[in-house]
């Protein structure tokens, strides 16, 4: 069984991504959702640089490990999550 899961967390801050709005529910292209102002530039940018600390499909804390060479950070539910 495989499912499709789409990113609607933030992972630095945990902060919803995207909004459904009503005037995008019906619209294919938007898939029913709309992109925030830019609120999230900031932790995209931090993102950059440090480990997601939220998990992006279900806004869960996650596990974080930061080593000398890499991080790995794993969410209880979907698992790990790789740079």
């Amino acid at each position: 069984m495989s499912t499709v899961e789409t990113a609607s967390f933030c992972g630095h801050c945990g902060g919803p991504t995207t909004q459904a709005g009503p005037a995008a529910q019906g619209d294919p292209a938007t898939q029913g959702e709309r992109p925030t102002s830019d609120a999230h530039l900031g932790c995209q940018q931090r993102l950059a640089m440090e480990p997601p600390r939220y998990c992006a499909v279900c806004r869960r804390r996650m596990k974080v490990q930061v080593t000398p060479l890499g991080w790995t950070a794993e969410c209880s539910r979907h698992g790990r999550v790789t740079p």
